[in-house]
């Protein structure tokens, strides 16, 4: 069973208790069963996001909006696993989902997963969101300094030469330089 999988059913089981239901959806192997719990009215969030993430992985598109869902939620535990289901499903209107949670500043306490989603994605919505996002955590006595990490440390895997402004800027913040000079050194030279 892989590892994010195995976390997830135990924190399942620890919502749902051992109940039947929890057990019926943990053995399901049929797509259109687990699905169902997705749009079944009344489900609890722990059977929809175990759904989801089964459909996640075996690259069932149905699982997508809830899977969104679930990374712009406020419980971390739910927003990780969404990201990594996310990540191995395949859905072309991922990133731009991704990228649209990112630069949301009105829920940017939870942009953490999106910029580390959209990172692993590499997509073409990855480097101008980063920017963007990163961009805004900048300005003085920002809360959100493990978004900014997030975004400096995606941009230098990312190596995309059209973050060196703002990566540039991020060297004047105490808490990014290290990891500013790092992503820069990732970038291609100036030719």
């Amino acid at each position: 069973m892989d590892e994010e999988l195995r976390a997830l059913t135990e924190r399942s089981r620890a919502e749902a208790g051992d109940s039947p239901a929890f057990r019926r959806l943990v053995a399901a192997e049929d797509h259109d069963e687990l699905a169902e719990v997705l749009t079944r009215p009344g489900q609890p969030l722990w059977a929809r996001e175990l759904a989801a993430f089964r459909l996640g992985l075996a690259g069932d598109r149905r699982a997508f909006e809830t899977l969104v869902l679930l990374l712009n939620h406020r419980d971390p535990p739910r927003c990780a696993t969404a990201a990594y289901a996310l990540a191995r499903l395949g859905d072309p209107r991922t990133a731009r989902a991704a990228a649209a949670l990112a630069t949301n500043e009105l829920r940017v306490a939870y942009a953490l997963h999106p910029v580390r989603l959209l990172t692993a994605l590499r997509a073409p919505e990855s480097v101008p969101a980063l920017v963007t996002t990163l961009r805004r955590r900048l300005r003085p006595h920002d809360p959100y300094r493990r978004v900014a990490l997030a975004c400096v440390e995606g941009l230098g895997t990312l190596a995309d030469p059209r973050a060196r402004d703002v990566l540039t800027d991020a060297l004047a913040h105490p808490a990014l330089a290290e990891a500013a000079a790092r992503a820069l050194r990732r970038l291609p030279a100036r030719g």
